[in-house]
């Protein structure tokens, strides 16, 4: 309340707060210029899940978001929702988030594994750095945290909207807050400031994560929000064009006394948003409630904040304990319900606000999908609803495999290495060796023959499924500008598996290396299709109804394009990814696609085959490195050469092709007929190379080799 006071004046009555904070709201709101067709766009709510799924895991029992209607059906009558949107590799939370906000692939924006990701040290060794800093972070490797490609700092997401004039909030979203205490707080305060001496004392750190985690408002130059104590300088050294006379409000501490004078922000249910300590402010943990995440995101926007940007946690992790549910569990069931009557309620007070389909632009985005690991519920017949599903014990759970005592145990060697704990875990090989030295050819040999048997089912199975090289990962867009970064190989793993490293040396017993952790039952950070398969949804003016809509392959790399085309704003830089011209309606069309729409999805299509890590040329690849990988020296080093040359032609051609799409969508040229033609005559025939390169017999390369 201090700060309040400060802004306020000790003296002023709650209500005359009430009167100053409206005005405030209409002239931030009057600011921001949108320039959606009709105008019609003045609000932006962009919704984050964690693992919240549009397919149903077990087919008697309703999905996710069958049993949340207030949302589904929202969607399906007002907007389009695709179940064929895709994640890039490794699928997994801070990479899939950020692929999304930025419309790149790690590769541009520096985070390609999540949710830490090694890097070697000068000396060889290895250490790890979270996914999950600040944007204009350094991490441990001296580089900037979001890198990329021309080794500064990423162009921020929320560049474009606070240039055109719109307040940005975010409330758990990656990266655009503060996500890391006192990290963050010493990145952009210093140390030595108030924040920093907060945050830097140990015995206040409960109350220092409430007060700067997870929740920021990037302004527009002279909004009244950041006008005022609370408002920092948003500093972006490397942003194209510069970027001055910006402010920021960061954490709750200073953005509460903004948006909520009256006292602290409370969530749907009436409840002040806080610890489990009872600070008032973030409540300490990246996994926010439906509830939570919704009422401050409702708060900004009554504050006069049109763009808003908020995550939700999954549903299938017990929020209210321990452990985790499996499909159709009662209490998986009850956390679905809650986020059902929390969107109920959001869409109401929304619309009590004036902020409604009509004139708000609504994006919902999961950032992956997962793998349930477990057995059959009982009973047989069970649908969650109206007949609880149970699960035995030991009939739940990631199967979790230290794979390094295996690697000792079943094969004798005892490399040093260290991974990327996951169910597709990065290998970083102690010193860095590369490629092709006789090191790092065997490891890539012995866990590629690694078994194991199942403790659920019994069964033996294979925990490699894929093995991709730096060669491979730099095809799939894993590669950034950091080499410190580049794991020595990934293993993409079976899905039932959790992989890590332990201490000790060979395994007396299997389940010294092999046991179910019941403590989490869902995989993902892997290729297979329950995981990279998840779905995305768009309503708003411009956005055609046409509900359940599975006809476009799309990836995280078209949102960022086809919220900003909608919008009439532009980026810095050249997307990953394209519009997603057949959501929209033909008004709302850029003129630049409006003009030759059908060339442009045409080229589109093939390009998005082309580049996606979950494209026929990157799921190609994937198989044809894979092979290559585990078979002899000679086969390797052929496929070295091979799998080079189809990088380079696929770059020069992907980066053709995405100037052409990025000119339609954002520069008023539409795509000509010829380069239509042209450029997708040479995709269809790079992806058909690589296709049969994946599907050629091992035996008739053996025998060429002869």
């Amino acid at each position: 309340m201090k700060r309040l006071k400060a802004l306020l004046g000790a003296s002023i009555p709650l209500a005359l707060g009430a009167v100053f904070l409206g005005a405030a709201s209409q002239s931030a709101s009057a600011a921001c210029q949108l320039n959606a067709p009709g105008g019609q766009v003045k609000h932006v709510i962009y919704i984050t899940f964690d693992n919240v799924h549009l397919r149903r895991d077990n087919p008697n029992v309703p999905s996710d978001l069958e049993q949340m209607p207030n949302l589904f059906n929202f969607i399906q009558n007002n907007g389009t929702i695709s179940g064929n949107h895709h994640t890039p590799l490794i699928s997994h939370t801070a990479t899939d988030i950020l692929t999304a906000l930025t419309g790149v692939y790690g590769e541009r924006m520096g985070i390609p594994v999540a949710n830490s990701y090694g890097f070697f040290k000068p000396d060889g060794n290895v250490s790890f750095n979270s996914s999950f800093l600040y944007w204009t972070a350094l991490a441990g490797d001296g580089k900037p945290e979001m890198i990329n490609e021309l080794g500064k700092t990423s162009p921020a997401p929320w560049v474009p909207f606070t240039r055109a004039g719109c307040d940005v909030g975010a409330f758990s979203v990656a990266n655009i807050e503060f996500e890391s205490v006192p990290a963050d707080v010493n990145t952009v305060f210093g140390a030595s400031s108030p924040e920093g001496i907060e945050a830097n004392n140990s015995a206040l750190r409960d109350k220092a994560n409430a007060d700067f985690l997870g929740i920021a408002i990037h302004c527009a130059q002279n909004s009244p929000l950041c006008n005022n104590s609370n408002g920092r300088d948003d500093l972006l050294a490397d942003e194209p064009g510069g970027y001055a006379g910006f402010k920021a409000l960061y954490g709750n501490l200073h953005v509460q006394p903004v948006i909520s004078p009256s006292g602290p922000v409370k969530d749907l249910d009436g409840n002040v948003i806080q610890t489990a300590a009872g600070n008032p402010g973030f409540p300490n943990t990246f996994n926010p409630s439906a509830t939570q995440s919704l009422g401050y995101a409702a708060t900004m926007l009554e504050a006069g904040v049109p763009v808003v940007y908020l995550y939700i946690a999954d549903a299938h992790d017990n929020h209210a304990g321990s452990g985790t549910f499996g499909p159709g569990e009662a209490g998986y069931v009850t956390q679905l319900k809650s986020y059902d009557t929390a969107f109920g309620k959001f869409f109401a007070r929304l619309a009590t606000d004036g902020i409604t389909k009509d004139n708000t632009l609504f994006v919902v985005v999961p950032d992956e999908n997962d793998h349930f690991v477990g057995g059959t519920p009982s009973p047989a017949n069970c649908d969650g609803v109206t007949v609880p599903c149970t699960y035995a014990t030991g009939q739940k759970g990631e199967i979790d495999a230290l794979i390094n005592r295996l690697v000792i145990t079943q094969r004798a060697n005892t490399t040093a290495f260290s991974v990327h704990s996951d169910d597709a875990p990065t290998v970083y090989i102690t010193g860095n060796p590369a490629p092709t030295d006789t090191v790092t050819r065997t490891l890539e040999h012995d866990l590629n023959a690694l078994v194991a048997t199942n403790p659920m089912t019994g069964n033996t199975d294979k925990l490699s499924r894929l093995l991709a090289d730096q060669a491979e990962m730099k095809l799939l867009h894993m590669v950034t500008a950091s080499p410190a970064r580049t794991p020595t190989f990934t293993m993409f793993g079976n899905d039932n598996y959790f992989f890590e490293t332990g201490n000790g040396g060979a395994c007396v017993n299997q389940t010294d290396c092999i046991f179910v952790g019941p403590g989490f039952a869902w995989n993902h950070g892997d290729f297979q299709k329950d995981i990279t398969r998840t779905w995305a949804a768009m309503v708003g003016p411009g956005v055609k109804p046409l509900g359940r809509h599975d006809a476009v392959f799309s990836d995280h790399t078209d949102v960022r394009p086809t919220l900003l085309a909608l919008l009439g704003l532009k980026d810095s830089y050249v997307h990953d990814g394209r519009v997603l011209s057949e959501w929209l309606e033909q008004r709302a069309l850029p003129s630049g696609i409006r003009q030759r729409q059908e060339n442009f999805v045409e080229l589109a299509e093939l390009y998005k085959q082309l580049n996606a890590p979950l494209g026929a040329l990157g799921r190609a690849s994937l198989v044809y490195a894979n092979r290559s990988v585990t078979d002899t020296d000679k086969v390797y080093g052929r496929y070295l050469n091979t799998i080079a040359d189809i990088t380079e032609d696929r770059n020069e051609l992907a980066n053709k092709i995405k100037a052409v799409l990025e000119a339609a969508a954002f520069g008023n040229r539409p795509v000509d007929e010829d380069s239509e033609d042209g450029l997708g005559r040479r995709a269809r025939a790079l992806i058909d190379r690589v296709q049969d390169l994946a599907d050629h017999d091992r035996d008739h390369e053996r025998h060429d080799d002869r």
